[in-house]
């Protein structure tokens, strides 16, 4: 079916360097089809445009209060947003020209690449994931911890429960990873149902199509897994620590968490008795890793 839409709409948010991670942050939350980032790499640049795409231009209420928690969260005030503009986009591929800036993520063991690359696999997993409005395209530190973890706390045939799933990269890596057992047994959760719908996507294309998702979250009516991970945000975890810990046999993977909270993080692991956590960290995130 043709697409008839031809008008899209722009969010353009101008912040120094260091808070754009924090704004486009704000974007995803606001469900935007897409964002880049101008002036990224040109030499002295004092500010960077973040740009955000949409179908429906949010109100600006809406945009102000998400952008005003993205950047509170990573430690920054509102009001140190330099300008914000809105634009109408007539006629324009703005898709096209996004995906030039959309480049693969190299881990250790791990390609994450968007389907319109073609990157070598030099011995790596290669996962393909169509980049939407869900959050999660591997570039984001937290993805990227998590994978990590797996590539390091990871035994083949674990079963792996994946709490706030977003694009499924998590459990379409383990699903990849793994190796059949009677034991072997992938789950990826969210509460967002178009979240689902994206994972799912990206598990057909990945010929992963085993990997159990449903919309929800962890529950006393969870099964117990091997390995759990959750990566979400710390305000959703800590609330949720005792089934977190109650659920997962062997590993339990936490992130989302910003620097700054992770004495509070550790502190309510050691109300459990946990105290030795091991805790990783990549720009402003960390993921801590418990062995049960």
């Amino acid at each position: 079916m043709e697409n008839k839409q031809m008008d899209w709409y722009a969010v353009e948010i101008t912040v120094l360097p260091e808070m754009a991670e924090a704004v486009e942050f704000g974007l995803n939350e606001l469900e935007s089809l897409g964002n880049e980032i101008n002036n990224l790499g040109k030499k002295d640049a004092k500010n960077l445009t973040v740009i955000g795409y949409f179908n429906e231009l949010p109100e600006a209420e809406i945009i102000t209060a998400k952008l005003d928690e993205a950047l509170r969260i990573y430690g920054f005030s509102g009001e140190s947003i330099i300008n914000i503009e809105t634009k109408e986009i007539k006629n324009q591929d703005w898709l096209a020209e996004w995906k030039k800036h959309w480049k693969p993520t190299v881990t250790d063991k791990f390609i994450i690449s968007p389907p319109w690359e073609n990157p070598a696999a030099d011995g790596k997993i290669i996962i393909n994931i169509e980049p939407n409005m869900a959050f999660g395209t591997g570039t984001h530190e937290t993805t990227k911890l998590c994978l990590r973890a797996i590539e390091n706390y990871y035994e083949s045939g674990m079963s792996f429960f994946d709490v706030g799933t977003g694009t499924g990269i998590l459990s379409i890596a383990v699903e990849k990873f793994g190796v059949r057992s009677s034991e072997f047994r992938v789950v990826g959760c969210d509460t967002d149902e178009d979240s689902i719908r994206i994972a799912r996507e990206n598990a057909e294309l990945n010929d992963a199509n085993e990997i159990e998702f449903f919309v929800g979250s962890i529950s006393e009516d969870s099964a117990e897994f091997d390995f759990v991970c959750a990566n979400v945000t710390a305000d959703v975890i800590i609330p949720m620590l005792s089934l977190l810990i109650g659920k997962s046999k062997k590993i339990l993977v936490l992130s989302g968490i910003l620097v700054e909270q992770e004495e509070k993080v550790l502190a309510e692991l050691e109300k459990y008795g946990i105290e030795n956590s091991m805790v990783a960290t990549d720009g402003e995130w960390i993921s801590v890793v418990v062995e049960r």
